[in-house]
């Protein structure tokens, strides 16, 4: 299968919104209000990856911080092609851009129940900063993880 990488545009929204609430359980997934909020935050972007077909996979909306810090806010890949490299693709996406736009780290959350992002991640060289309890609306405690992008850069 053949994957494109592009940046979101305001048409692909409804389909983003559909694919997030797929991907996460109620009281983590977003609001369409929330993932709104998040894709216009100042500097943010949203990137997403397609099939041969133009159909939308997975997206990925991450921010740079002003400190050097980057924010992944959220990866979604649908189901059917989990552990095809979708992921992979769009998260080195999201560190390109970000050590680009001279961040030296990434962080991002998950929830402490999600064994299989927190393989994914950890495979990915992310590592655990902390843990915030009742972090999701529905009082699951998360994760913060931490990848220096410095560090990495010459490895990708």
């Amino acid at each position: 299968m053949e994957f494109t990488l592009r940046d979101a545009d305001s048409r692909d929204f409804e389909t983003l919104w559909g694919i997030d609430q797929q991907c996460f359980a109620q009281g983590i997934a977003y609001s369409r209000r929330e993932l709104a909020a998040f894709m216009s935050l100042r500097g943010a972007f949203t990137v997403v990856i397609t099939d041969e077909d133009s159909q939308i996979l997975g997206f990925l909306v991450a921010v740079p911080k002003r400190n050097g810090i980057g924010h992944v806010i959220t990866i979604d890949v649908v189901r059917e092609v989990r552990r095809l490299g979708v992921g992979s693709k769009l998260l080195a996406a999201a560190e390109d851009r970000l050590r680009r736009l001279d961040c030296r780290t990434v962080l991002l959350e998950t929830a402490v129940d999600n064994a299989s992002a927190i393989t994914f991640y950890k495979r990915h060289q992310y590592f655990t900063v902390k843990t915030i309890p009742h972090y999701y609306s529905n009082g699951v405690d998360a994760l913060v993880l931490q990848k220096d992008l410095l560090s990495t850069a010459q490895a990708s």
